[in-house]
């Protein structure tokens, strides 16, 4: 009989989430959660001085301890039991985009989008390679009004190597976006990866508030999901951080991806 681990105890690992440190080099200490269980995880300096251990209570022969700055557990440990998603609706979402106070920023992940296949701007580019860019569309003059008054406005999105149509006609629009005074930028998805970027499309409104898109299997937008917890919202910041570091503007993009091909 055998008396070792079943072959699925022994290759299944936990999947963690980095929630955040407050490491100055990005050490130790920090936290992370377990994306199935919800356990926590927190990472720092041992205790081991045994008087010290000897005046914890309930430590048992198995167990460890470590010391983390209380900072830590404010800044990323969860606030809550479980979370609750509180969803929007459309009216509200885009009403965001015009009360924002200094910046909007937003990951596009998605391989294509339902809302570009239906758009006509999407055949005329399948007909000519040219994304049409209409500058007097509500949308484009909402967007100039807030980058001329001062207020940041960017993305970036995640290309697949090759790109997929959508991609493509994304990458070709986006001198569309610019025109508004966007920073649009893009990566490989493979950086995207290394970089631990989340697969999902969110916005992040002044740093404190976190628009997450649910999308259905066919690319449909269904449902916006807010989140103003101060520990998730900064894990989305950190993603946007990591984001833009590992973009370039989307001419450059365009530029190598066209040399490349």
């Amino acid at each position: 009989m055998a008396t070792g681990p079943t072959p699925w105890e022994a290759t299944v690992a936990r999947r963690l989430r980095f929630n955040g440190t407050d490491s100055k080099n990005g050490g130790c200490p920090a936290v992370h959660e377990d994306l199935d269980s919800g356990e926590i995880i927190v990472q720092g300096t041992p205790l081991t001085d045994p008087e010290d251990i000897a005046r914890l209570q309930h430590f048992g022969p198995g167990d460890a301890a470590v010391v983390v700055p209380r900072e830590l557990l404010v800044n990323h440990g969860p606030k809550e039991v479980t979370r609750v998603p509180k969803l929007i609706v459309l009216e509200e979402f885009g009403r965001l985009f015009e009360t924002f106070e200094h910046s909007a920023w937003h990951l596009e992940t998605r391989r294509g989008y339902a809302s570009d296949r239906e758009d006509p701007g999407y055949a005329e580019f399948l007909a000519t390679g040219t994304a049409p860019c209409d500058l007097d569309s509500e949308w484009c003059a909402n967007i100039r009004r807030q980058t001329a008054g001062g207020k940041y406005v960017g993305r970036v999105r995640v290309v697949d190597n090759p790109p997929t149509e959508g991609q493509l006609f994304l990458l070709d629009y986006a001198r569309c976006n610019a025109a508004t005074g966007e920073d649009v930028r893009s990566m490989w998805r493979e950086d995207a990866e290394r970089f631990r970027l989340p697969a999902e499309d969110f916005w992040i409104f002044d740093s404190r508030l976190v628009a997450v898109l649910r999308f259905d299997d066919e690319d449909a937008f269904h449902d916006v999901e807010v989140i103003t917890e101060p520990a998730e919202v900064l894990r989305y910041c950190q993603v946007r951080d990591a984001a833009v570091h590992g973009s370039v503007p989307y001419d450059e993009f365009a530029a190598r991806l066209g040399a490349d091909h």
